[in-house]
């Protein structure tokens, strides 16, 4: 099928209440172009220059999420402009984000990234971590930053029982947190399974553009 067709199938098959962030990295504008044609506007890439280069490049009303594991020193980059950055694992990190944002005059939403997985290769703060991070004095102070809610990844595993569970762990967290409305999980091999635990917000890239090209 066509990219178009793709996202008709997989928007036809998720609710209005998810959002569809296409996870376009090492994609080429070309292929963007057609998704973006097809009505699509949130991209997530997982790296800074790629990103910093497909903005400068693209239409500018696509809104782009910050999906990767992201170095506080490669912040300013993307801070001018980036909607939504998903990966946030750390009150450094925080900082240095609302630092960046107080320079651009923006608020920058962020998600806290949560670590569900059974492995070890996975980033993320435990559920402890976060309900200190939450609770701090300190991140009431961070003005030019706005927690929105919580991502994660399941292990990579073909258990979908343990994918089930570690999804349904971070919906039972979560429901501690209800103004935290927006869930990042699930992706092109699971999300629908994503969708029944409570997930908002998909991030699919294989079942868009094909498998991932990492020659680029």
């Amino acid at each position: 099928m066509s990219i178009s067709e793709n996202i008709k199938h997989i928007t036809a098959q998720i609710p209005d209440s998810v959002t569809l962030v296409a996870v376009s990295k090492t994609k080429p504008n070309s292929l963007l172009l057609e998704a973006y044609e097809a009505g699509q506007r949130d991209f997530g890439e997982n790296y800074v220059q790629e990103l910093v280069d497909k903005h400068e490049q693209l239409p500018k009303d696509i809104r782009w999420h910050f999906i990767g594991h992201l170095q506080s020193n490669k912040v300013k980059y993307i801070a001018p402009f980036v909607y939504l950055i998903h990966g946030v694992d750390s009150f450094s990190l925080l900082k240095e984000i609302n630092k960046q944002a107080q320079k651009n005059n923006r608020v920058i939403d962020c998600l806290l990234q949560l670590y569900i997985a059974q492995e070890d290769t996975k980033f993320g703060l435990d559920f402890t971590e976060a309900t200190e991070l939450l609770n701090s004095a300190e991140l009431k102070e961070l003005k030019s930053i706005s927690v929105k809610g919580f991502m994660a990844m399941a292990s990579n595993t073909d258990n979908q029982t343990q994918i089930q569970k570690e999804f349904a762990s971070l919906k039972k967290f979560s429901q501690n947190y209800p103004e935290l409305h927006i869930l990042s999980f699930g992706m092109s091999g699971d999300y629908q399974l994503a969708i029944q635990e409570g997930s908002t917000m998909i991030r699919v890239g294989s079942s868009i553009f094909g498998e991932r090209n990492y020659n680029n």
